[in-house]
């Protein structure tokens, strides 16, 4: 769809009509200012509705991937548009918890609709405790186990794709596909 000429649409404010009244009578002033009108409605009639179009829920479903671009949202074409549109909506939420555990799993949970269990191989540890021991070697590799929530297909190359932009930079990143929680799966 485009923002352009809409046949039909009638302007809300007609030029004709505000013109002194010299030219109200006047037939070449009056289809030269309906001409105007046809061109201009659009326009005024986005004008008029653009709070809608900074709302997700609202906003036409084309004008979705420059609203997105606005938050840094990343949608994919693909997505059926209920998710796009919550995707674009929560993307400040997600921002805020980008590089987290908690933040990969929400955005798992809701590009996909799996739950996940992240295994950080990066080897970061603290302890209250003065002469703690230390960590293990790091394993260098974020182990990211996704599963459906009704048991349904998962795609492991979407879910990775998702994965590898989430993963920080010194660690390689696989992604597990089971076919239920880790404890039922004895994982």
């Amino acid at each position: 769809m485009t923002r352009a000429a809409v046949p039909g649409l009638a302007s809300r404010y007609p030029i004709g009509g505000l013109l002194p009244a010299l030219y109200t009578d006047d037939d070449l002033a009056q289809r030269f200012t309906a001409g105007l009108d046809t061109v201009l409605a659009p326009v005024l009639s986005t004008l008029d509705n653009l709070p809608a179009y900074f709302d997700p829920a609202l906003a036409p479903a084309d004008f979705l991937p420059w609203l997105s671009s606005w938050v840094g949202a990343g949608i994919e074409p693909a997505w059926p548009e209920e998710l796009r549109r919550a995707v674009v909506a929560r993307a400040v939420e997600l921002h805020r918890g980008r590089g987290t555990r908690h933040g990969l799993v929400e955005h798992l949970r809701l590009c996909f609709g799996v739950h996940a269990d992240i295994r950080d191989g990066g080897g970061v540890a603290w302890s209250s405790e003065p002469g703690t021991e230390l960590p293990p070697a790091p394993t260098g590799e974020l182990l990211v186990r996704v599963w459906a929530v009704g048991g349904g297909p998962v795609d492991a190359s979407r879910v990775l794709a998702v994965v590898a932009a989430s993963c920080p930079v010194h660690l390689t990143c696989r992604v597990e596909i089971l076919p239920g929680p880790p404890e039922e799966t004895g994982g």
